[in-house]
């Protein structure tokens, strides 16, 4: 996720893929005494890796799992998450690959249904927090990383108009935040369905949809996708282009973003903050594709991936959190990173049931 004003416009979680995506799609070396032949035995030193077009994982680490097990990742990239999903789903027991990394809680029941995975428990698990840990039972499913889609505010203009900027959800109704908070449309945006999950959770089934009645009374727009909404009508966004909207739905880590490809070096504070009440908890897993055919050097990339190697490579490349309580975040992650303490929730099974009716629902709604 290397910044630059140029490169900001790319999405928060995949601005690296733009640049590192055509490497990894190679893989990463073949271990020692394999051949170029395209031989059974090299194809059985290749583990697979199937994953969305945001996933960015830093060469070396690649390269340290090659050393350490003998197999050769090759990492396909497959559209964005709900693509990526719906083709595991279509080739259940079938696979395109061996390891499938990036279905969230939002649709994970979808893929758990389809049979998508074969069970698997991978070392290390029992360092991750046990709420993260959506399939424990079966272990079909491991994770890998999580995060938090929240909004964001331009502290600058909150500052300049001498008023709070808002903390929770209640908080976004106010009049005083009239016209000043826009959002992604859920249909065909990753934040833009946390966010509407978020009211779902916060205020039930029978209430979101007057919250969002509330959002629309109070001037509330909408845009396609984070990025035309964070760069382009955000007026915090420091690869924006003139945005008048100081309030965006964007991620929990976005301050951390904004300062490390920032111009100002150690600033007292990240130039955009993060309204804490408002967040939808995300948590990406990785499981072995039923039918893999390399399922033994699928096992050992999960085991890896909850190393300490992947683990912290994921802050500073995908802008989450690595799911292992073990692995030590970056320094910019500490002391710029939003603390998120009680983010809204709805199970993966309550998602996959009414997921296509609630985003129906919303855009009647917001018509």
């Amino acid at each position: 996720m290397k910044r630059s004003t140029t490169v900001f416009s790319t999405t928060l979680k995949g601005a690296l893929a733009a640049t590192l995506g055509t490497a990894l799609l190679v893989g990463c070396g073949a271990s020692d005494g394999s051949d170029d032949s395209g031989s059974s035995g090299e194809k059985d030193k290749t583990v697979t890796l199937v994953t969305h077009g945001s996933f960015v994982v830093s060469e070396d680490v690649l390269k340290q799992f090659t050393q350490e097990t003998g197999y050769r990742v090759e990492v396909l990239q497959s559209g964005d998450a709900g693509v990526m999903v719906n083709k595991a789903v279509l080739s259940a027991g079938n696979p395109e690959g061996d390891v499938l990394f990036g279905v969230d809680n939002t649709l994970l029941s979808r893929a758990l249904d389809a049979e998508v995975f074969t069970p698997y428990e991978a070392a290390g698990l029992d360092g991750v927090d046990d709420k993260l840990q959506l399939d424990a039972e079966k272990h079909r499913v491991t994770p890998v990383d999580t995060g938090a889609v929240c909004v964001n505010y331009d502290r600058a203009y909150f500052a300049e108009k001498g008023v709070e900027p808002p903390q929770t959800l209640d908080d976004l109704t106010d009049p005083v935040y009239e016209d000043l908070l826009v959002v992604q449309n859920p249909a065909t945006s990753s934040p833009g369905l946390a966010f509407l999950l978020a009211t779902v959770g916060a205020y039930g089934e029978e209430g979101w949809q007057d919250y969002w009645k509330d959002l629309k009374a109070n001037g509330v727009i909408q845009s396609e996708g984070w990025e035309q909404s964070y760069n382009d009508l955000f007026s915090g966004s420091s690869g924006g282009r003139d945005g008048d909207r100081p309030l965006v739905v964007s991620y929990a880590s976005s301050p951390v973003a904004e300062v490390h490809y920032g111009t100002e070096e150690n600033p007292e504070q990240a130039p955009t903050g993060v309204a804490t009440g408002t967040c939808f908890q995300q948590t990406e897993f990785a499981g072995l594709l039923r039918g893999a055919d390399n399922p033994e050097g699928g096992k050992a990339l999960l085991d890896f991936m909850l190393g300490t190697s992947f683990q912290e490579d994921i802050p500073l490349n995908m802008f989450v959190h690595p799911a292992h309580g073990d692995a030590e975040l970056p320094e910019v992650f500490e002391r710029y990173g939003a603390d998120v303490e009680d983010p809204h929730t709805v199970t993966p099974e309550k998602i996959d049931a009414n997921r296509e009716q609630w985003v129906k629902q919303w855009s009647a709604l917001m018509r």
